[in-house]
């Protein structure tokens, strides 16, 4: 009897034991399914604007920067643990979260203080996809300048913030360190900002391009860290 046995219990073992991998597997697949279907999608719009626009490419990697930081984020989000709020501290979650997103909008040239009063004018202006269409609010007491890759990535890095603070119950120092590596993504901009005093307009042209190679490099490293320590 027990030798008919074994068998089953190691095939029940193997059973029970199976699982175990097969939803990271899933996650996998279907996070690169996505990310192929993304970047499918943003090729074609892209291609279509310049054929449209007949517009001219200067730099491959600048064309492909907004369709980075906002794959990274929308998958980042997607496959993440995002708990909902519930209770006071989540809620409490939510607003420094959103609190955040106003600070990144602000560091990043988003949003600024304005000179007039009220609302302002809304203007749309074209321009290659992921780096707009550009809405500028101006003229009022608030000055937006929404460019859409922007929005998204503050966005997503918001959305982790949160979930690393609302999970911080469960590990206080992990939710902290989650946002600290969040908060250098603004790093790059203070680098522009540093590197454009006193410099001539090449030197600020040249300064701005390094700043978008290492807020891009910045900006995967937080999203990517604080996935990890969401999924764990």
């Amino acid at each position: 009897m027990s030798a008919n046995a074994s068998p089953k219990s190691d095939a029940a073992s193997e059973s029970d034991a199976a699982p175990d991998s097969t939803p990271s597997l899933g996650t996998a697949a279907r996070a690169a399914r996505a990310f192929v279907a993304l970047t499918v999608g943003e090729a074609l719009v892209v291609l279509t604007y310049l054929a449209v626009a007949d517009a001219g490419v200067l730099s491959v990697r600048h064309l492909a920067y907004p369709f980075v930081w906002t794959n990274a984020a929308v998958l980042a989000v997607a496959y993440a643990r995002i708990p909902r709020p519930s209770d006071r501290w989540t809620y409490g979650a939510l607003a420094v979260g959103a609190g955040y997103f106003a600070v990144l909008c602000a560091a990043g040239g988003l949003a600024a203080a304005g000179h007039g009063a009220g609302l302002g004018s809304v203007s749309v202006v074209g321009a290659v996809p992921g780096w707009g269409p550009l809405v500028v609010v101006s003229g009022g007491a608030v000055h937006l300048t929404l460019v859409p890759f922007k929005l998204v990535g503050y966005a997503g890095l918001a959305t982790l913030a949160y979930a690393a603070l609302a999970r911080a119950s469960r590990g206080l120092l992990g939710g902290a360190l989650g946002l600290v590596t969040c908060v250098s993504c603004t790093g790059s901009v203070l680098a522009a900002l540093f590197a454009g005093v006193g410099g001539s307009s090449a030197a600020i042209s040249a300064a701005t391009a390094r700043s978008y190679d290492l807020s891009t490099a910045v900006f995967l490293l937080a999203v990517g860290a604080m996935w990890v320590g969401l999924r764990r």
